[in-house]
Parts: structure tokens; sequence; C-alpha cells
């Protein structure tokens, strides 16, 4: 590890009152939250992290996947060149697709027979670690095998995996994922584009019948694709049957667009501009009947249609849910960025100087403020909560979509943990990296140091694949849904299935709870109530008791909402809106708190489980706090108990301070990975030299008298 100097100590001062205590309420001193002293570097009773092992376990299920995949991210062709121009970056990026092609990354996910490895886990670990080479490549490699190739193997048949997979799979057929249309994103049900069966003709026209319906954003769409796979409303016999996708020619092979298909370029972005976004519109443009991917609905030659699936609702969402592993792909891709800008940021402040705090004459490391940690180490104690979320999260997609699992309940909860975790993910890795290039100041803000480029990249990541809000919505309905079957004749009840039976071992406590709380609340002793908050069941608890009081609580308020008319019912259930979000998150919250307590439990070395306990602990806590008011309001807490824990968590920190940089060098992205400067070891080449100049001038005798000095002399 690096020289940090001094480490900062909490002192009983630290949590000295303001005033003098009252009679109705306790202050916090340090004598009730101390377990021990705060051990430094170097202290041999100090727990010690084994990085190696650590690292090997953040890998994950698909590790030597993702090592493999970190080779191909470190070569310089397969890495953004900072500076280019939009059409020169495009050009790029296609370039970089093709070396994958040549290098056999892209086909893991594809079936045996067409030269793949029907290895879906994989597949999604692999292309995640592609955001550490450049954003734009992972998302248009995304677009062409995750979205346009994934969405002719998933809703296509044998007639479409043998005739456009392998151009696809080999990008002789670059192509665009055409469902999001300029009026409608998140809501695909409500889509205005049109394909229409003209069994004269054994054809499907299809049209874009006014500017809104226009398909847009799209990947591959402005300058490089050649085909579409195209969401559309089918239209046989004068019947509308809802949302299906169809293979469409878009270009010829001189690279102008077929008849009746046009479009427009959309330009320079806010980020990921090596992807040639573009939007599509179709007037009468005719393809042939097996064109229509086939899998949950066909119509015959006559124009007959048929389903495996009898409920258009349900044939609707079966079919989007086969096109999930993008939400499950911008979750780990989101993580992986996260642990990439606070292994450039710990890095950088356990290097750079600034202040003489506790000398007259060497600075402080800036990562030794409490201040600085507070910026960092929660976000890092996140960012593993959300890599051994993501892990089990990637387990459960494989065995959906390998087979293992594929029941339809199955399917459910895998579309319940995507809307989940990804809005939770995305938000985290933009919150991250603006307060990692905040952290690292003026440096930060250097291209060449990556956080702008990575923050202004990912930013889109909170809308691609539905909108954070609108996934978190989709949650909340789902969890309600489940409440109401679970306890559809009760008053008053506990959370949906999918939460109370979510881990085998959660004691499900009910209004219970609410006792366990109130005894927290009532212990004379702060010290005994930081133990209790240390107790990992008890943060279960607390984090679950208020999902379930919300969804409860929204639950009450829309109990009556199918008997009112349609517009006040929408009214009603309008007013929860906002709560039925905060309720998702919270369940979202859980399960990544959750993930984080398992994957503690798989660590066998004593000091690397010390360390992850108190990490872990800064994640469940810091939720406490996040959300204090909530359980202030709601009498889960009383006001001291309240102040316990974010004086417990300030030990934490200072606990965890000696072990930042283990934690992340444990991510294990190399500098090859990272490419920012601050973060090579040249920052403290820097401190070094100067603090060498200054100590060799003291020595020489002629370093010149500081004013100060005289000043006081004179005194």
């Amino acid at each position: 590890m690096v020289e940090t100097g001094a480490r900062s100590r909490i002192t009983k001062a630290a949590f000295a009152p303001k005033g003098a205590p009252t009679a109705t309420s306790k202050t916090v001193q340090a004598e009730d939250i101390d377990t021990g002293p705060v051990k430094l570097a170097g202290d041999p009773t100090a727990p010690t992290v084994d990085v190696e092992k650590l690292g090997r376990q953040l890998l994950g299920t698909w590790a030597d996947v993702r090592l493999a995949a970190r080779e191909v991210t470190a070569k310089p062709e397969m890495q953004r060149i900072e500076g280019l121009s939009m059409a020169e970056h495009r050009e790029r990026v296609l370039g970089q697709l093709k070396l994958l092609v040549a290098n056999g990354q892209v086909h893991r996910a594809f079936p045996k027979g067409l030269g793949g490895l029907d290895d879906h886990g994989g597949n999604i670990a692999a292309f995640e670690e592609l955001v550490t080479a450049d954003p734009s490549l992972q998302i248009k490699s995304g677009v062409q095998w995750g979205l346009f190739g994934a969405a002719v193997l998933h809703l296509g048949t044998e007639y479409h995996h043998q005739t456009f997979l392998p151009g696809i799979m080999s990008l002789a057929v670059p192509g665009a994922f055409a469902m999001t249309e300029t009026g409608h994103g998140s809501d695909v049900a409500s889509i205005g584009t049109t394909a229409t069966y003209d069994p004269a003709r054994k054809q499907f026209v299809i049209n874009t019948p006014f500017r809104g319906a226009w398909k847009d954003y799209l990947g591959n769409a402005a300058l490089h694709g050649t085909a579409a796979v195209v969401f559309a409303k089918l239209i046989t016999n004068g019947v509308n049957h809802g949302v299906h996708a169809f293979y469409v020619p878009i270009r010829n092979a001189r690279g102008g667009f077929v008849r009746g298909v046009g479009g427009e370029d959309d330009g320079l972005k806010g980020g990921l501009n090596g992807i040639d976004n573009g939007r599509l519109h179709f007037t009468n443009v005719r393809i042939p009947r097996e064109n229509l991917l086939n899998r949950y609905g066909d119509v015959d030659a006559d124009g007959t249609y048929t389903s495996p699936i009898a409920s258009p609702g349900r044939r609707f969402f079966t079919m989007l849910g086969t096109l999930v592993q993008g939400r499950v792909s911008l979750d780990g891709a989101a993580t992986a960025a996260s642990a990439l800008a606070l292994k450039i940021a710990i890095t950088y402040g356990s290097q750079r100087r600034q202040f003489t705090a506790a000398s007259d004459i060497d600075e402080e490391v800036i990562l030794d403020y409490q201040r600085h940690q507070r910026r960092l180490l929660p976000r890092l104690a996140t960012t593993y909560a959300q890599t051994f979320a993501h892990d089990e999260f990637l387990v459960k997609f494989d065995a959906v979509f390998g087979g293992k699992a594929d029941t339809d309940d199955d399917r459910q909860d895998l579309e319940t943990l995507a809307a989940a975790l990804k809005p939770l993910s995305t938000w985290h890795a933009l919150d991250t990296l603006q307060e990692a290039r905040e952290a690292c100041g003026g440096a930060g803000f250097l291209a060449e140091n990556r956080l702008v480029g990575l923050r202004q990249d990912l930013d889109v990541y909170a809308t691609f694949e539905g909108d954070n809000n609108v996934l978190l919505q989709l949650v909340a309905k789902r969890l309600l849904t489940d409440y109401s079957q679970k306890f559809a004749t009760a008053d008053a009840g506990a959370l949906a299935r999918y939460v109370v039976t979510q881990a085998a071992d959660r004691a499900y406590h009910g209004t219970g709870l609410r006792t366990l709380a109130q005894t927290v609340a009532d212990f004379g002793s702060t010290a005994r109530s930081v133990s209790e908050l240390r107790d990992p069941r008890t943060q279960r608890e607390l984090l679950t008791d208020r999902v379930e009081t919300m969804i409860a609580g929204v639950a009450a308020k829309l109990r009556d909402a199918r008997k009112l008319p349609k517009r006040t019912a929408a009214d009603l259930f309008n007013s929860q809106q906002n709560e039925l979000i905060e309720a998702a998150r919270a369940h979202a919250e859980l399960l990544q708190w959750e993930a984080f307590t398992r994957g503690l439990d798989e660590s066998t070395d004593a000091g690397t489980h010390q360390v992850l306990t108190w990490l872990r602990d800064l994640f469940g806590l810091g939720l406490v706090e996040k959300n204090l008011a909530w359980y202030l309001v709601n009498g889960r807490l009383s006001a001291q108990r309240a102040q316990a824990v974010t004086a417990y968590i300030d030990r934490l920190i200072a606990r965890l301070r000696p072990h930042a940089l283990d934690l992340v060098d444990a991510f294990g992205y190399r500098q090859e990975h990272l490419r920012a400067p601050i973060a090579s070891g040249t920052e403290l080449d820097r401190q070094n030299e100067a603090r060498e100049y200054y100590r060799a001038l003291r020595a020489s005798g002629t370093a010149p008298v500081d004013e100060k000095a005289l000043t006081g002399a004179k005194k």
C-alpha cells in the first residue's frame, strides 16, 4: 500500500455536545459507541484484507470469462481515444466490433449449432466489461448482438435463426433495434407503427402513420445498419393483435435506404458519440410474411392469427420479457463504472496532500479528512452491495435463459429483479462518477482522467431499456399485485411473496417488528442500541419493515380503486405514485443488502470477513440514515437512537479508512483499464518530490524564515 501519512483518529471530542444535554435527551458520547480503538495501517492486531481472494470473489460466477474480457479491453486498439470527432469515433467503434467478431468475443449466447456456446450468463459478464474500454463500444455491441440479434434469437423460430443469425453474428448485417418511437418510449404497448397483413400478396405492410411514430434513438440506424427488428402493431383481417416484431431490411448494398424507408441522424449527443443513433420511418414498406418473428404469434397465409398464449396482455409481456438482458447488462456495466471511478478517486485521495492540519511541515493526505471519507466510502459500500447483487441477478438470468429455471414465475421474478436493480445501479453510477470527479478536484475535470467522459456516456443509462422511475413503478405494481393475491381478504397485511420469501431464513415479524424497533428505542444505553444495530437481523428487520409498511399503506389506500370510475381511480393511483416508487426503491435496496450479506457469508478469510462486515454495516445503516425521517415519523427509532446510527456510521468509516485501497484494488482493474494518470502513481511521485525538496531545504539551513515566526518572536 502507498504511504498515507498520519491517520485521523476519532476522539471523544468528536462526539461532544454543542451545549449541555437536556433532561429529555442524551447526547451520544464516544464511550457509548466505542468498540475499541481505530486500528491504523501497520498495526499487527488490525484485520487485513486478502486482496487476491476477495478479488476472485468479486469477479463472481463467471470469473474466468470476466478476466478474459478484461484482457481484451486492456488492448489499446479496443480503447477510446479522447478528442476524436463524432465521425471518427463512430468508425473506430465499428472497427472495434469487427475485432470482437474476429476474436470470437460476441457469440457466447448464440446456439452451438451456429457457432455459439449457449452461455447466456457468461455472454453478459463479458459484455459488461467493455465499459472499461469505451461505453460506446459496449452499447453498440449490445445493440448489434444483445438487442438486434437477441430479438431474432428469442422472438424468432428456427427459420429466422438459420436465415438471419449468421449475418448478424458475423456483422455482415449490422442492425437496429427499432422499438422506441419519438412519441412512445417506455410505453411500448402504445406505439403507433403498424404492420398490416396483405393476404393477396402474403406480405406485411409497415407504416409509421404520423411523426410521433417514427422509430427514434436507434443505434446503427443513422449510418451502419442494413436491417432492423421493427416493433409494430400486427393487424390482420381487421383485428389489431398488439405489438409484434418483424425483420425489415432498411438499406441496400450501396448504403442507401430501400424503397419506403427514410431516416435521419440524431447527431451529436451528450455522450456515447461512438454510436450512430438515428431515427427511421416507414411508408408502405413490404416484407414477406415469413419475416414476422413468430415464436409467440403467427399469421397463416390466409391471414389467420394464432398464438400459443391466448391472453394478449400476457403475450405482450412475455415477448418483452425475453429481451430483459439489456437491463441485466446495464446493471452490471454501471456497477463496473462505479468501481472504476472509486478506484481512481480513492487511489488519488490516498496520494494527494493538502493543508497542514496536524503538522507544521507536512500536508495531510486528503483521504484522511473525515469529509473526504464520507464522500467516497459509503459509495464504495454501495458498489460492493451492487456487485454481489448483480452476480446473483446474472445467475438467475442464466438459469431462465439456459432453461434450468424457466417457469412463468421464474421469468416474472427475473423481470421484477431487473426492473428493481437497474435503476439503482445506474443512478448510483452517475452519483459516484460525479462525486469522484469532485473529490479529485480540477484533476478530475481533465478528460485524460476519464471521470467526466464516463459520466457523460453513462448519463443515458438511466433512460436506456426503460426510464428508471417507470421501471420502479413496474416493481411497485408487482409488489401490490402479489400483496393483493396473498392478502385479498385481509384488512392489513405484509409484503408481497417476492419479498417475504426472497431469503428462506428471513423471519417475518409483521406487527412484532414494531415491538422490536420500540425496544431499540427504549434501550438506556446507546452502546447497547448500537450493538443491536450492528446485528444483521436488526438491519434486515428495519429495512424489511419499511418496505412492508409502505406497500401495506398504499394497498390500503388503493383497495377500493376498482370500484371507482376510471378517471377517479387513475387520479387515486396517481396520488400514490411517489410513495409506490419509494417503496420499490426500498425493496431493491433490501435485495442488495441481502445479497451483500450472503456474499459476506462466503468470505472465509477472517480479516477480510471483518472488513466486509464493517462495509456491509456501512451500507445497511447508511440506508437507515438516508431514511431517518421515515423511521422517526413512523416511530421505528427514537431521536437518540437515530443519532446513534449516524455516530456509528462515522465510526465505521474511520475503521474502514485503512482498508480503502485494498477494497478498491480488489476490483481488479489495472492501469490499462483505468487509463487515468492521477491513479497511476504520478501524483505520489509529485508529492514525494515536493516533500523531499522541502526536507532538503530545511536541512540546508538556507530556508527563508516565515514572517509569522518573526512576528511571534517580536511579541
